[in-house]
């Protein structure tokens, strides 16, 4: 089923931000069709993002593993699985997927989005999954490799400089608090700098009244958990 005037209209807002047109429509709507809104539509000529979401999978954990292989060729193969495992991630999925605000652009049932189903992570990654495999059935490997490389690339780098994939230093800079003083900690937005497709962002943490750091980064969760991590490992000495 092809997709109608209204839903190509807002996909293709998608489409520009990505600087991509699809040549087959239908694959970006089937990758932004979630399974909730085919179940209570009952509608039988629709299809869902899973089959896509499956190949998906399979195509990043190619790309990133050809990635490290060839940039990282003293690694031992232990180390590179170790180093794809925190990349090829649902974490890291998610966070790819907010660049575009992909699960804006999903569709869905009403009892998901009652549950606020477009800010789970497993959805968002789910449908970066998704999304990479459309691109890739249309515009071949290559295209999409570079796409990923273009847009991702120093992201990945510096999250996995920075362990922010796989430590939540947000959580962890809290519980340090409660142990002492149960302090609520509190984020604030010091400045942003740069063109609107390329900001940094700079966050304060707050305990009380004390400023205990302040971090940066592309967008503000990152920054966040930038800050809290300074923060951290000033209190520890880690």
């Amino acid at each position: 089923m092809n997709p109608t005037k209204e839903r190509l209209e807002e996909i293709s807002k998608l489409e520009e931000s990505i600087g991509y047109s699809f040549k087959n429509k239908n694959l970006l709507d089937i990758a932004l069709t979630h399974s909730s809104y085919i179940n209570e539509s009952k509608d039988k000529k629709r299809t869902s993002n899973e089959r896509l979401e499956f190949l998906g999978d399979s195509i990043l954990d190619l790309v990133v593993s050809e990635e490290l292989y060839k940039n990282h060729k003293t690694y031992p193969e232990g180390k590179l699985t170790k180093i794809r495992s925190r990349i090829v991630c649902t974490s890291s999925f998610s966070k790819a997927s907010e660049k575009f605000n992909l699960s804006s652009y999903l569709l869905f049932g009403k009892g998901e989005i009652s549950h606020n189903g477009r800010e789970k992570k497993s959805v968002k990654a789910d449908t970066f999954e998704a999304f990479c495999a459309a691109i890739y059935l249309d515009a071949g490997y290559d295209f999409l490799k570079d796409f990923l490389m273009k847009n991702y690339y120093e992201t990945v780098k510096n999250l996995l400089e920075n362990d922010l994939l796989f430590i939540d230093y947000k959580t962890k800079l809290q519980e340090y608090f409660n142990k002492t003083n149960r302090t609520i900690l509190k984020y604030k937005l010091l400045k942003e700098e740069g063109p609107e497709h390329n900001k940094t962002f700079y966050m304060e943490v707050f305990a009380k009244n004390k400023k205990l750091s302040t971090g940066k980064g592309k967008n503000k969760k990152d920054a966040e958990q930038m800050a809290a991590k300074i923060a951290y490992k000033k209190l520890t000495n880690e």
